[in-house]
C-alpha cells in the first residue's frame, strides 16, 4: 500500500510485526514493493518478502523490482490496448454489418425492424420495441422477439393499451433527449414472458419523426456500460438510416406524385371542352388525393357555384350555389379552408351541411395567372381513416395550381372559339339579311339567326315602323301563324317596353308579358333587344324566350352588335318594301289612264306603254322590247310620249313631247308606224 501511496519502489529489511501483521503471519524478515503503473496511473503492486533470518534487499535489488515494474506496467497496457482495439473492432464490425444491412432497405417500416432485429441478437434481449411518435401519440412501429408468439402477444397487448409501462419509458427517453436505464419488474409488460432487471430506453430523432428503442433486460445477465453504449450508438446510427429511409420515401412520393400530376395535366390537356375538361378533373382529383368526393366551383360574380363534382368515381355536372361564409370568404382571400367537422364550425350553414352529408372538408382556391380567383376546388371525407394533414393541403394546393393553369387555358379557348363562332355567325347574318331585302322573309330570317347565335327556345321580333305592327313569332325553326296570338303579343309588348328602357334587358316573361300570355307561350324568361333607327327612333323589338340566365357583359356587346346591323338592315327592308309598294301604286295608275302613252328614252327605244295602249296593239306591256317596231291598224291612234331624258342633276328628267306619224313600207309591204319625235 506503501508503494502505491508513494508511486516509487522501496524495501524494508526488518518488518515491524505490529506495522505489516499480514507480512508477520508469513514469518518474513525484510520485504520490497514497487507500485505497477499504466499511462501513468497506479493499477497494482508488487511485493517480493524474506524469511530467512539475516537476509534482507539493497539498492540493486532495488533497481531490479522497479526496472520489472516498469516491464509489467508496459506489458499489462499493451495488454489492455489490445483488449480495446478487439472491443472497438467489435463495434465497428457491428456497425459496418448494421450499415450494410440497413442501405438496401429504403422503407422507413423496414429499417425500425432491422435495427430492433440486429440489437435483440448482439445483446441476446428477449424482446426490443420502437415506438414511434405520430402526431400527440406513440405508435409501436416495430418488434423483434425470439418468438413469433411473443411478438403477437406485444402488438396485442398494444392494441388494447395495455403497454401502458412501456409507453410511459418511451416518453421519458424522448423528453430527456439521452439514453435513461430503468429497473422493472418484468411481470408488468408481458407477464411471464419479460424476465425483471434494468431495460435500456434509447431516443432517436430525425428531421420528420422521433422515438425511442426499449431493449428489454436478458436473463443470462445484466447490461454492461459496453452493452448500453452499444444500444445508444445503434440508436443514433439508426436514426440517420431511418431519415435517410424517410428522404427516399419523401422523395419516391414526391416522383409518383409528380408523376400523376404530370398524367392528369396530359389528361386535361386533351379534353377540348369545358364540360368534358372539368368532369376529368374531378375524378382524377378525387383518386389522386384519396377522399371520396370532389367537387369543382367557379365564381360567377360575387357567388361561388359548385358546377362539376364526383362521388365513388362518378362525375356529373351540377349546379349548387355555395352562400357566404366562412369557407368562401376565405377562399375569396385567396386562403385554404379545411375542417374536420363541417357541422361543428363556426359559422357553417347547417342545413346545407346536413343535406349533403358534409363531415370533412378541405377547399383550395383556384387562382389564375393575373392573381384572380377563378373558382374553388374542394374534397370530402379521406378514404383512409384519419385527419387532414399539411401533406394532404400541399398536394390539393399543387394539384389546383394545375387544374387552374388547364381551366384558365380551356375557358380561354372555349371563349376563343365562342368568339369565332360568333364572328362567323355575325358575317353570315350580314351576308344573308343584306341579300334579303323583302320583309316577312327578312324577319324570318333575323329571328332564326339571334336565336341560334344568342341562345333561346322560342324568338319573336316585332316592328313599329310599318303601317300596322308586324311580329313574327318563331317555336323552334317553327312559325306561329295564329294572328290572334300574335295581336295578343303586340299588345302585351307594346306597354311593356316603358319599364325597360335600356338597350338590352333580362326579366320572368310573366313580369314583361303577363303571366297568362306567358302560360300560353310556355315561357320562363324573356332577354328584350331595342332595335333603334339611325335617328334613334325605336324600329322594333327582338325578344329571346328561355335563354336561362341573364346577358353576360359580352352577350351584351353581342346583342348591341346585332340591334345595330339588325337596326340598319331593317331600315333597308322597309325602304325597300315602301319602294315596291310605290312602284306598284304608280303602275296601277299608269295602267288605269285610257290614252295612249309610251315611255322611250333619248334614242326613241321604248321602255313601257300603259295597258291602253298594249291592248291596241294586241300584245302585254312587258312584251314590247326596246327599239321594237310595232305594227298599228290602218287607222293609227293618237299617242302621247314621254322621253326618260338624263338631265344635269343627280337624278333623270321626263319631258313630254309631241308625236307624229310617219307610215312607211316593210320588205314585207306591210303599214307600220315609227314613232318619230320632237320636243315641244
Amino acid at each position: 500500500m506503501e508503494a502505491v501511496q508513494k508511486r516509487r519502489a522501496f524495501f524494508v529489511n526488518h518488518l515491524d510485526a505490529a506495522r505489516y501483521p499480514w507480512v508477520a503471519s508469513g514469518h518474513a524478515h525484510a520485504g520490497m514493493a514497487a507500485p505497477l503503473l499504466v499511462s501513468g496511473e497506479v493499477v497494482g503492486a508488487i511485493t517480493f518478502l524474506k524469511s530467512a533470518s539475516g537476509s534482507g534487499f539493497d539498492d540493486d535489488a532495488l533497481a531490479k523490482v522497479t526496472i520489472l515494474a516498469a516491464q509489467l506496467g508496459t506489458a499489462l497496457e499493451a495488454l489492455r490496448l489490445n483488449q480495446l482495439s478487439r472491443e472497438e473492432r467489435r463495434r465497428a464490425s457491428i456497425l459496418v454489418e448494421v450499415a450494410t444491412a440497413l442501405h438496401s432497405l429504403p422503407d422507413t417500416a423496414a429499417v425500425m425492424e432491422s435495427i430492433a432485429d440486429r440489437l435483440r441478437v448482439l445483446l441476446h434481449s428477449p424482446a426490443v420495441l420502437v415506438f414511434v411518435q405520430q402526431e400527440k401519440s406513440f405508435q409501436l412501429q416495430a418488434v423483434s422477439t425470439e418468438t413469433p408468439k411473443l411478438a403477437l402477444a406485444i402488438r396485442s397487448r398494444f392494441q388494447q393499451n395495455d403497454l401502458r409501462s412501456s409507453l410511459e419509458i418511451a416518453t421519458r427517453a424522448v423528453a430527456a433527449g439521452e439514453r435513461i436505464t430503468v429497473s422493472i419488474d418484468g411481470a408488468s409488460h408481458f407477464g411471464e414472458d419479460s424476465p425483471p432487471g434494468v431495460l435500456i430506453a434509447a431516443p432517436f430523432r430525425t428531421s420528420r419523426s422521433h422515438g425511442a428503442i426499449l431493449v428489454y433486460p436478458r436473463l443470462a445477465s445484466p447490461f454492461t456500460q459496453e452493452d448500453k453504449t452499444l444500444v445508444s450508438a445503434l440508436s443514433g446510427f439508426g436514426a440517420v438510416a431511418i431519415a435517410n429511409a424517410e428522404l427516399y420515401g419523401m422523395a419516391r412520393a414526391q416522383a409518383h406524385e409528380l408523376h400523376e400530376i404530370l398524367e392528369i395535366s396530359f389528361e386535361l390537356g386533351s379534353a377540348g371542352k369545358l364540360d368534358e375538361f372539368m368532369q376529368t378533373s374531378v375524378v382524377r382529383a378525387a383518386s389522386f388525393l384519396g377522399f371520396k368526393r370532389c367537387f369543382i366551383g367557379l365564381l360567377e360574380d360575387v357567388e361561388f357555384h359548385i358546377r362539376w363534382g364526383v362521388e365513388n368515381g362518378v362525375a356529373r355536372p351540377v349546379d349548387i350555389p355555395l352562400y357566404d361564409g366562412v369557407a368562401t370568404r376565405a377562399l375569396k382571400k385567396k386562403n385554404v379552408f379545411f375542417t374536420e367537422d363541417a357541422s361543428k364550425t363556426s359559422g357553417a350553414n347547417l342545413e346545407f351541411v346536413n343535406s349533403l352529408q358534409i363531415r370533412q372538408l378541405l377547399a383550395v382556391p383556384l387562382l389564375g395567372s393575373n392573381g384572380d380567383v377563378l373558382g374553388m376546388f374542394g374534397v370530402l371525407d379521406r378514404i383512409e381513416a384519419g385527419p387532414i394533414n399539411e401533406e394532404d393541403v400541399r398536394r390539393a394546393r399543387a394539384l389546383a395550381a394545375q387544374v387552374a393553369i388547364a381551366l384558365e387555358l380551356t375557358r380561354n379557348l372555349h371563349q376563343s372559339e365562342e368568339h369565332r363562332r360568333r364572328a362567323e355567325a355575325l358575317v353570315t347574318i350580314a351576308l344573308e339579311l343584306n341579300t334579303v331585302l323583302h320583309l316577312p322573309e327578312f324577319m324570318r330570317n333575323f329571328a332564326l339567326r339571334a336565336a341560334g347565335l344568342l341562345g333561346g327556345r322560342s324568338v319573336a321580333l316585332s316592328l313599329f315602323q310599318t303601317p300596322e305592327s308586324q311580329t313574327v313569332l318563331m317555336c323552334g325553326a317553327s312559325e306561329v301563324e295564329d294572328k290572334s296570338l300574335l295581336r295578343r303579343f303586340s299588345q302585351a309588348l307594346t306597354p311593356a317596353l316603358p319599364r325597360y328602357p335600356t338597350d338590352v334587358a333580362f326579366a320572368p316573361a310573366g313580369d314583361i308579358l303577363g303571366p297568362a300570355l306567358a302560360s300560353v307561350l310556355g315561357w320562363k324568361d324573356c332577354t328584350l333587344v331595342r332595335l333603334a333607327g339611325s335617328s334613334g327612333e325605336l324600329v322594333g323589338v327582338l325578344c329571346l324566350a328561355d335563354r336561362g340566365a341573364a346577358p353576360s357583359a359580352e352577350d351584351h356587346q353581342l346583342l348591341r352588335a346585332i340591334a345595330g346591323h339588325a337596326s340598319i338592315a331593317l331600315e333597308n327592308a322597309c325602304l325597300f318594301t315602301r319602294m315596291q309598294q310605290a312602284n306598284r301604286h304608280w303602275m296601277e295608275v299608269f295602267d288605269a289612264i285610257g290614252d295612249f302613252i309610251v315611255v322611250h328614252d333619248e334614242q326613241h327605244n321604248i321602255l313601257r306603254v300603259n295597258r291602253s295602249l298594249a291592248d291596241f296593239v294586241g300584245i302585254e306591256p312587258d312584251q314590247l322590247r326596246i327599239d321594237e317596231h310595232v305594227t298599228f291598224p290602218s287607222d293609227p291612234p293618237a299617242c302621247v310620249g314621254i322621253t326618260w331624258k338624263a338631265g344635269a342633276g343627280r337624278h333623270p328628267a321626263l319631258s313630254p313631247l309631241r308625236i307624229s306619224q310617219q307610215l312607211s313600207s316593210s320588205e314585207s309591204d306591210s303599214k307600220s308606224s315609227r314613232f318619230q319625235n320632237e320636243t315641244v
